[in-house]
């Protein structure tokens, strides 16, 4: 399984594994969105990258919708965990104004 969820009280942690492309990128969104609404009063979403070992441009676009959901919940988006390599894109294509990166 690409992503495994944990809820804490009124946080959500998904934990990313593997690669992250256009063909697991579907289920790990699923996952998670299924997860944000099941939380009522959600105050933040962390997505945790530490057993990502491949991101192409749809781990961009996976992160980019969950913060769109995570905006109409209410919560705060946290990345976490992230590989160099990975750190890199996601500083590059901007989400780091719109998501705290840890």
């Amino acid at each position: 399984m690409p992503v495994t969820t944990q809820i804490k009280d009124n946080s959500i942690i998904a934990y990313l594994s593997g690669e992250i492309d256009q063909h697991s990128s579907k289920t790990i969104r699923d996952e998670i969105d299924l997860c944000i609404k099941s939380v009522p009063n959600l105050s933040s979403l962390t997505l945790d990258f530490k057993s990502v070992t491949f991101m192409d441009s749809s781990g961009v676009g996976l992160v980019m919708g969950r913060y769109r959901l995570a905006e109409i919940v209410g919560c705060s988006l946290i990345l976490t965990n992230l590989p160099p390599h990975i750190k890199r894109v996601m500083k590059l294509s901007g989400i780091e104004k719109i998501a705290k990166i840890n």
